[in-house]
C-alpha cells in the first residue's frame, strides 16, 4: 500500500489572525454606533445592518478561533490534524444567517403595514460611514479566503453587509426624495433575500464536505478511466474522493496489477499519483496494489 501526500502544505497566510481580529474590533465598534443611530432615525434597514454587523463580529470572532486551531500539526488522536474545524464554523456561520433573514423578513412584513416615520438624513450619512467599514473589513478578510471555506464563508458576512448597506443608503435617498417610508421594509427584505442566498450556497458547501461526498467538480467516471490509462493498470476499485476541507483533497482506491515484483507496482504508483495530482489536484493520495483474482466487482463501497 501507498500512502502520499508530496508537497503537501496546510500553511495559512501569516497574519490572517491579526487582520480577523481588526476586522472583528472595527466592525463590533461601529456595530454600537448604528444601533444607536437607527433607534434614533427609527430605521429597520439601519438596525437590520446592525443585526447583520453583529453577527459578522461572531462570525470573525469563531473564524478567528478555528483559524488558531487548524494550524495545529496532527497528531495521535487527530491524525487529520484540525481542518474540520472550520468547516465547523462555516457551517454556524450559514445557519446564523438563515436565521437572521427570517428574523429581518418577520420585522419587515409589521413594517409593510404601518411603515413608521424614518430619518432619512441619518440612514444616508450612517449608512454612508457603514459602506466604509464594511468595504474595508471584506478587504481585510478576502485575502485567502478563496481556498477556505472558513475565511470564504465571513468574507460572505462581510460582502453581504456591503449590499445590505448600499440598500440602506439607495432606501434613503428614495424616502428623503419621495416621503415613502415603506421602502425601508422593502429594502430590508431585499437585504434579507441575499443573505438568504448567500446562507444556502454555504450550507450546501459545508454539508456536502461533512457528508464526505465527491467534491462536485470531479468526474469520476473520467476518473476511473484515467487510472486504466496508465500502463499496468488492469482494474481499480474501491475508489474514494473526498474533502477535509475546500482546499484540502483526498483520495483511497485499489488498483489491480498484474502478479509483479514490488519495486514494479511503486513505479505505477507514482505514475498513478503524478496523473491524479497532475489533473484532479489531488495530493493526498492512498493506493492499495492487488494482483490479478483480488477484485471485488464493486467500483464503490457497498454494504454487504
Amino acid at each position: 500500500m501507498s500512502h502520499s501526500h508530496a508537497g503537501h502544505h496546510h500553511g495559512k497566510h501569516d497574519n490572517t489572525g491579526f487582520r480577523l481580529a481588526l476586522a472583528g474590533v472595527l466592525t463590533l465598534g461601529f456595530v454600537c454606533f448604528e444601533v444607536v443611530a437607527g433607534l434614533y432615525a427609527n430605521s429597520l434597514a439601519l438596525l437590520t445592518d446592525a443585526a447583520h454587523n453583529l453577527t459578522d463580529v461572531l462570525a470573525l470572532g469563531l473564524s478567528w478561533y478555528a483559524h488558531r486551531l487548524s494550524s495545529r500539526p496532527a497528531n495521535a488522536n487527530k491524525t487529520f490534524g484540525y481542518h474540520r474545524v472550520g468547516i465547523l464554523v462555516a457551517l454556524l456561520n450559514s445557519t446564523t444567517l438563515v436565521i437572521i433573514a427570517f428574523g429581518i423578513f418577520h420585522e419587515a412584513w409589521g413594517r409593510f403595514s404601518a411603515p413608521p416615520v424614518v430619518d432619512s438624513d441619518v440612514l444616508i450619512s450612517v449608512g454612508s460611514a457603514a459602506l466604509f467599514v464594511n468595504l474595508f473589513t471584506a478587504w481585510l478578510v478576502s485575502h485567502g479566503s478563496k481556498n477556505d471555506l472558513n475565511l470564504h464563508s465571513t468574507f460572505l458576512h462581510l460582502l453581504g453587509d456591503v449590499f445590505s448597506t448600499l440598500g440602506a443608503i439607495a432606501a434613503g435617498v428614495v424616502i428623503w426624495l419621495t416621503g415613502k417610508y415603506w421602502l425601508d421594509p422593502a429594502a430590508s427584505s431585499l437585504i434579507a433575500l441575499l443573505i438568504l442566498w448567500n446562507a444556502w450556497n454555504i450550507l450546501g458547501e459545508t454539508l456536502t464536505i461533512l457528508l464526505e461526498s465527491t467534491p462536485a467538480d470531479i468526474d469520476m467516471s473520467k476518473m476511473v478511466e484515467d487510472f486504466l490509462q496508465v500502463e499496468g493498470v488492469l482494474g481499480v476499485h474501491d475508489l474514494h474522493v473526498w474533502s477535509l476541507s475546500r482546499s484540502l483533497r483526498m483520495l483511497s482506491a485499489h488498483v489491480q496489477v498484474l502478479d509483479i515484483p514490488i519495486s514494479q507496482a511503486s513505479l505505477i504508483q507514482t505514475q498513478i499519483k503524478d496523473v491524479i495530482n497532475k489533473e484532479y489536484g489531488i495530493e493526498h493520495c492512498t493506493l492499495q496494489m492487488e494482483c490479478e483474482g483480488c477484485d471485488n466487482g464493486r467500483l464503490y463501497c457497498e454494504k454487504v
